[in-house]
């Protein structure tokens, strides 16, 4: 039903593949999100929960590059004990320790060729981020988007799918103990298969004013999709992927079954999980509101 559609919004939608590390370990845990160009000029949507990573990796790479740098001024040739101390008195000021992220990284793969420069601009008060790609060589987008024109249109039963980075297997990452740090590498792959969803609208979503702002859906949105387009079987967006909510079933289940001919006990709480989306008039109007031009169709 969506093959045509997911092959020409394949054509504007990328990958963002994050990394990240816990204080005081070495393992990697990686993860992605999607965005989408919208015209030629370099501007692209996401999810403003997506785009809140790359500030917070800047603070936090700051942050910690201070931490390390107090440290080791602080350290010298203190004793064991006193440098046990010290290093309890920087965590509580950089508020680091067991648990709290000290390195995050981002990669926005296959957006542009040349240096990166990026302008954010959020939502005040949705979960929608433009990008705005600045200083490439080139843009590594020829297609791009048609929006719905009327953002009624989108009914209950309407089918629609989201394309997006769920199940990242990017592997060109590791951790450097010389410099207590983690990077991007050459080594192991680059990319992340794409994975597409569909489902059916179910309700709308409305704001403080009555206004649609968004649209549930009968599938989950799946980490690593949010910040994707959701669109219908002639490719034409009519929204953004943005969160899953779970909604209680009241289908507690405590039994007994046979399993491989023994007895055991199987206890379930049933949940149904639903995509939320937000809707295209938000997106449309906080690009006019920008004056970054889009197609409509």
């Amino acid at each position: 039903m969506f093959v045509n559609a997911i092959e020409k919004v394949t054509e504007f939608t990328r990958p963002v593949h994050t990394i990240q590390r816990f204080f005081g370990e070495s393992k990697v845990i990686s993860g992605a999100a999607t965005l989408f160009f919208v015209n030629d000029e370099g501007w692209a949507l996401t999810c403003r929960h997506v785009a809140e990573l790359f500030i917070a990796a800047n603070l936090l790479q700051q942050r910690y590059q201070a931490f390390k740098a107090e440290q080791n001024v602080l350290f010298g040739k203190k004793k064991r004990i006193f440098k046990f101390i010290i290093e309890k008195v920087l965590e509580r000021k950089y508020d680091f320790g067991r648990g709290k992220v000290v390195e995050l990284k981002n990669l926005l793969v296959n957006c542009i060729d040349g240096p990166l420069g990026l302008q954010i601009l959020l939502h005040p008060e949705l979960d929608v981020a433009l990008l705005k790609f600045e200083n490439y060589t080139s843009l590594l987008s020829t297609s791009f988007p048609i929006f719905a024109v009327n953002g009624d249109n989108l009914k209950q039963g309407r089918s629609l799918c989201r394309l997006g980075f769920p199940f990242p297997e990017f592997t060109n990452f590791s951790y450097e103990s010389k410099t207590d740090s983690i990077d991007w590498n050459d080594q192991g792959r680059t990319d992340t298969p794409r994975f597409p969803i569909d489902g059916m609208v179910t309700r709308h979503i409305t704001g403080p004013s009555g206004a649609f702002i968004g649209f549930e859906m009968s599938t989950p949105g799946l980490r690593g999709q949010s910040g994707g387009p959701a669109f219908d079987m002639d490719g034409r967006i009519w929204g953004m992927q943005s969160a899953t909510n779970h909604l209680d079933l009241n289908f507690d289940v405590d039994m007994e079954v046979i399993r491989n001919g023994h007895k055991k006990r199987i206890s379930n709480n049933a949940f149904l999980h639903v995509g939320h989306c937000v809707h295209v008039d938000v997106l449309k109007s906080f690009m006019r509101e920008h004056k970054v031009y889009f197609a409509e169709g």
